[in-house]
């Protein structure tokens, strides 16, 4: 059997975060479990043996706050990873922290592995406080916002993901501002999802949220062209990318096996969309597909092509196919969020569909509305932006 090369690793090296935000789809996220060095190494010998490993991965270390854990830790992890990796594999590690616990140590190391940073910030402080809350209740604004000017005096490129709310969406002059005033160039904007713990989200039961979306994006953008400002959103370099390579044929990593392999503190594994993993569902039960200190890549394959989840993700992609007029730019949406909004991944259409679509709208509104000189300066702006790969789902 064939298989696709897997392009990401997401490791949990802890369930646990140090703040609790509102909308979090982690339920075990006051877990103070680890990923102990003595099971890296097993996971790490097997992981590099698979067949779907290619010249190039890039682990994000994700699903709990990583940098709950020491700079030393990820030292040596990152030592052990080099140690058991062969030299023609080319690792390159991310990190997506909410920005709290940022510090000069952190800098260094992160200057030392090149690694890249995202930081969760939704916006100024009133928004972002909203429900990026710390575990006592009050915002955590302050201190992300420190965490991320410190990587600025240390001179350290990042991208910022902003969960867009029904709040935020109201005011993209004031998202733009925020942005601008604190030269943040590379952003990425999250709608809020109703995955996981998140079991309600405002935008779920909102009948308007595409046309909000579409609103907030189309307003951001055309003041961001208006103004000259130097902004890269994550949402217009996809579309634009897919724009630019239509006809050839779309490949949704979340929808093929090992593309995307996640793996918790444990060493459970699961793949398709990361937010399955840790999660439980009443149709489909674990989305662990088995376990490497204990599992080989053989047994843990059968399974995933055996399971109904897999199934159910092929019968979705099918009807999206032949129902959505888009499903040539998305090959097919996210088999968490249809299973979380529609109880089953063997469906269509879900809040984050009708978002991507409204992007795509706006995105090929604004190249018709572009003047010959902007939409230059544009091109050259985006030929410094971060691979595809490197912005955060």
């Amino acid at each position: 059997m064939e298989y696709c090369q897997t392009s990401l690793l997401v490791l949990q090296p802890t369930p646990f975060c140090n703040i609790d935000c509102t909308y979090c789809y982690l339920p075990h996220r006051s877990s103070k479990k680890r990923l102990t060095f003595e099971l890296a190494e097993i996971i790490f010998k097997k992981l590099i043996a698979f067949p779907t490993i290619g010249e190039s991965v890039t682990i994000v270390w994700h699903a709990g706050e990583p940098m709950v854990l020491s700079v030393s830790y990820y030292e040596r992890m990152f030592e052990l990873i080099r140690a058991i990796a062969p030299p023609h594999l080319n690792i390159r590690h991310s990190i997506q922290t909410n920005g709290t616990l940022i510090s000069e140590a952190w800098c260094d190391l992160i200057k030392k592995w090149n690694v890249n940073i995202g930081v969760s910030i939704d916006g100024p402080r009133e928004l972002h406080d909203l429900y990026r809350k710390q575990r006592n209740g009050t915002g955590s604004f302050d201190r992300a916002y420190e965490g991320l000017r410190m990587l600025q005096r240390a001179g350290i490129s990042f991208h910022v993901i902003s969960v867009l709310t029904v709040e935020s969406m109201a005011q993209p002059e004031k998202m733009l501002d925020f942005y601008v005033e604190n030269q943040i160039r590379y952003i990425c904007f999250n709608v809020e999802e109703q995955e996981g713990a998140n079991a309600k989200s405002k935008l779920v039961s909102c009948e308007t949220a595409d046309a909000m979306y579409r609103s907030f994006l189309q307003r951001f953008l055309d003041l961001a062209v208006q103004r000259q400002r130097p902004v890269l959103v994550r949402e217009v370099e996809q579309c634009m990318g897919m724009i630019e390579a239509h006809g050839t044929p779309v490949r949704n990593e979340q929808n093929e096996p090992f593309r995307i392999i996640s793996l918790d503190c444990d060493g459970n594994l699961s793949t398709f969309s990361p937010e399955l993993l840790g999660i439980e569902h009443e149709a489909y039960g674990s989305f662990c597909f088995g376990n490497l200190a204990r599992d080989s890549f053989e047994e843990i394959a059968a399974r995933v092509h055996e399971s109904r989840l897999y199934a159910d993700i092929r019968a979705g992609v099918r009807q999206c196919a032949d129902t959505c007029a888009y499903y040539g730019l998305c090959g097919g949406g996210a088999p968490s969020n249809k299973i979380f909004e529609n109880g089953s991944a063997a469906t269509t259409e879900t809040v984050h569909c009708r978002t991507f679509k409204r992007s795509v709208d706006v995105v090929l509104d604004i190249i018709e509305r572009l003047p010959p000189d902007l939409a230059q300066a544009a091109n050259h702006s985006r030929a410094g932006a971060p691979p595809l790969g490197m912005w955060p789902g």
